[in-house]
């Protein structure tokens, strides 16, 4: 009966001190899993120092109300001098993200652009899926079509738009070492579904806040006609239109885990 006793009493205290081990372990898996989904969180600051995922900027914190209005340049120019038209009647100023081959088939429009107040940047040499490239490649495509727009216009290129809004850690920390800002938006309009002018601008004015970006081309086939609506709606509602590179922090910033810029 004593040897009984005693066996149960082992094997409780076998159990116990297992069921603390297991309970610690589970408890460090934990702990584990928590660090790693915080430590996956973006953070840029700076000049750039990235954890582990870098972000473009998709947004500032603002809250002076202003925002900016962006136009993607790479096949063709037939509504160009219509939205150049609208932005000088209604008093804003804009920017333009040029392809490299747009800018070198329409230098005329990339001094226009220029000329008329707007800041020009690039947006990639050949259009291309620049995740997929070679920190070589990369730095070539940035190089060679900043060299384009400032041989043309004098203006200093420091912004730039990935194709198709593809990017991965490679292509934004050789941007940012490259002292060249990687921009995307948080407002897309969607124009380039062609659709109708009331519905383009509807998109726009209902998903802009403060510090908002505006994504639209220069050759979709209703913007322009878009433009009056959203400029006369905005500037009601108190907002300011500027170009992305006075909207923007360039120093002393990080940015947030979902593409936010903020002063630090």
């Amino acid at each position: 009966m004593i040897e009984k006793t005693l066996r149960a009493r082992k094997h409780r205290t076998l159990f116990t001190l297992f069921a603390v081990c297991l309970t610690a372990v589970i408890l460090m898996v934990s702990t584990c899993i928590f660090c790693v989904k915080k430590n996956n969180i973006a953070q840029t600051t700076g000049a750039g120092m990235s954890s582990i995922r870098s972000l473009p900027i998709y947004s500032v914190d603002r809250t002076d109300k202003k925002i900016a209005i962006s136009f993607d340049c790479a096949w063709g120019v037939d509504f160009t001098d219509k939205l150049l038209e609208v932005m000088r009647k209604n008093d804003v100023r804009c920017t333009f993200f040029a392809v490299q081959f747009w800018v070198e088939k329409y230098p005329e429009y990339a001094e226009k652009i220029v000329n008329a107040g707007h800041e020009l940047g690039t947006h990639s040499r050949s259009h291309s899926y620049m995740s997929k490239q070679s920190e070589a490649e990369i730095r070539d495509e940035l190089t060679t079509s900043s060299q384009a727009i400032e041989r043309l216009t004098g203006q200093k290129v420091t912004l730039f738009r990935p194709p198709y809004g593809d990017y991965n850690n490679l292509l934004i920390d050789t941007c940012n070492t490259m002292g060249i800002y990687p921009i995307q938006w948080d407002v897309d309009s969607l124009d380039w579904k062609n659709l109708s002018a009331t519905e383009i601008a509807m998109r726009v004015i209902n998903g802009t806040k403060d510090g908002s970006i505006i994504l639209c081309h220069n050759n979709a086939l209703h913007t322009a006609e878009a433009l009056p609506l959203i400029f006369s709606t905005l500037k009601n509602r108190g907002f300011e239109f500027v170009p992305i590179g006075e909207l923007i922090y360039k120093e002393n910033y990080r940015i947030d885990n979902s593409g936010k810029q903020h002063l630090i």
